[in-house]
């Protein structure tokens, strides 16, 4: 009895210090894979956190098992192709308050479908790609950008889901329409399709074109037709003015045997 309640003990031992020896190496594996100036933690998943930490571009070493993910407060300038292309199971991405300029095409190639939040707020974003938004699921957080409203902005807006309430946040820093500069974004596609402005010019360029052309011939025929009456009117005045012909001594005579 003894032996058993040794052995019992031992092997009880033994699985508590295997336990926590298999807890150390995924600890150790979870952090040794942390980036550089992150910390990771594991809560309903992998968080990452690179919030203030001086980064001046996206971490290209980032777990593939990150779900959240917070790069806010840093000083990126801009947001590589397919960069995220191996995390999978993101599911909130934090890019505020940056220096962000610039989004290639399918800087959102791999997450576009599994990201819920996405929050690129407080950044210098102009414009962007019309496709770099293409398929994304997630609520996004564009206020605070320096916009300039155009067609590409709108076709962008339209293919993101809650474009409306994304589009409400969005104020127009400059504008394809001078008068739109400083409104908010839905204000400006309600006052016009920004997409048919070309369209419209365009007409309108027609549409002028055509009438000076018109009135180019207009003004030629009357031009035409007065110059030929004021020949005619000269012509006429020229053969009245011409002496009258007289009668021959001969003529007369004949006259009066016929009669």
């Amino acid at each position: 009895m003894h032996f058993v309640d040794l052995w019992l003990t031992r092997s009880l031992s033994m699985c508590l210090l295997l336990q926590s020896f298999v807890l150390m190496i995924l600890c150790f594996h979870s952090a040794s894979m942390c980036p550089k100036g992150c910390l990771c933690s594991h809560s309903g998943g992998l968080n990452v956190s690179c919030s203030n930490a001086n980064l001046k571009e996206i971490p290209r070493d980032l777990p593939p098992e990150t779900v959240l993910l917070y790069l806010d407060s840093n000083q990126i300038t801009s947001i590589p192709n397919e960069i995220f292309k191996d995390l999978h199971q993101l599911r909130v991405l934090n890019l505020s308050k940056n220096g962000i300029e610039f989004i290639d095409e399918h800087a959102f190639k791999g997450v576009a479908e599994t990201l819920q939040t996405l929050d690129l707020s407080d950044n210098r974003i102009k414009s962007v790609h019309k496709n770099a938004f293409n398929n994304l699921k997630a609520r996004a957080r564009i206020a605070n950008n320096p916009w300039h409203c155009d067609c590409t902005l709108q076709q962008v807006l339209r293919s993101m889901a809650s474009n409306h309430e994304t589009a409400n946040n969005v104020i127009c820093k400059t504008s394809v329409l001078d008068e739109h500069a400083g409104r908010p974004f839905l204000n400006a596609a309600d006052d016009a399709d920004l997409c048919n402005l070309p369209k419209k010019t365009t007409d309108y360029a027609m549409l002028v074109t055509m009438f000076g052309w018109f009135t180019m011939v207009i003004s030629y025929v009357v031009y035409y037709v007065r110059q030929n009456q004021e020949d005619a009117r000269r012509h006429l005045e020229y053969l009245k003015s011409l002496p009258s012909r007289q009668k021959k001594p001969d003529e007369a005579d004949d006259i009066s045997t016929v009669v």
